[in-house]
């Protein structure tokens, strides 16, 4: 799909758009994958099982998986809504910048993410919808909170939140986060559309944009707050995880210290 598609000031990705049904709520669910496999088609039958399709439209943000798990009759026998493949450069970022664009422009009020590999507890989407219903503007789901769960979290990881990237987060947001690494939030279409945030710029390209936006609705007053979920670790085998090498740690490292000194802000 073109840019002309989009307002003509977002920068997003060409992407191939497949729609297996009509837009049914004020709410969608992005969810961005890369050959999750049967993590992916488990975490739908999930969701499926327990009626999340009722309740929002699910929306698959492709990066270009070629492992079959998208396999059109079963993503639609799922309760999928659209599957989006992007074919333009960019990683998460890019993804979530066409799946926004393309969750703005179908008109829904809300977005909530989800990573796509089986970890998050899926029955606190409603509770994501609840906060929006009732006008926040951006949610961030926390496995620290109380009635949260950190299930097997790798103690590297646990202690770089802690002791790294929550502190730097929180104080470039001005108020306390606990897990910001967590991909489990909501958005507001009010915030995404605010001309002081501008997500859909090619500068959010890898992991730019989950940093921005954890802060830069509170830097501008909005609505926020955060919400206990469930974060599951297999108990065995290879950790299902966007970011395990030193590179990539020090792309996030790097991206932590431009979010604090605000280089991600629109001009």
């Amino acid at each position: 799909m073109s840019h002309d598609y989009f307002d003509a000031n977002w920068q997003v990705p060409n992407f191939e758009l497949f729609e297996f049904g009509s837009k049914r709520s004020s709410y969608a669910i992005c969810i961005p994958i890369i050959n999750e496999g049967v993590r992916i088609t488990g975490q739908l039958a999930r969701m499926r099982d327990i009626k999340i399709p009722e309740i929002a439209d699910i929306l698959l943000l492709d990066g270009g998986s070629t492992d079959g798990s998208t396999n059109h009759a079963k993503l639609d026998s799922y309760g999928v809504r659209s599957l989006l493949l992007k074919t333009g450069s960019g990683k998460l970022s890019a993804q979530l910048r066409m799946g926004f664009a393309y969750a703005l422009q179908q008109g829904y009020e809300g977005i909530i993410t989800v990573d796509g590999n089986g970890k998050d507890g899926i029955e606190a989407i409603p509770d994501f919808i609840y906060q929006l219903q009732s006008g926040l503007d951006f949610v961030q789901g926390s496995r620290y909170l109380q009635g949260g769960q950190a299930v097997n979290t790798p103690l590297v990881r646990a202690l770089a939140i802690n002791l790294l990237h929550a502190p730097i987060i929180s104080l470039a947001a001005g108020r306390k986060f606990t897990d910001t690494t967590n991909g489990f939030r909501a958005f507001s279409r009010r915030y995404l559309l605010d001309p002081r945030v501008q997500p859909f710029r090619d500068i959010f390209c890898t992991y730019e944009l989950l940093a921005y936006l954890s802060v830069r609705a509170t830097q501008l007053s909005l609505k926020t707050t955060e919400i206990p979920v469930i974060r599951q670790y297999p108990d065995k085998g290879k950790i299902p995880t966007k970011i395990s090498h030193f590179a990539g740690n020090l792309l996030l490292l790097k991206i932590l210290l431009k979010t604090l000194r605000g280089n991600f802000n629109p001009a």
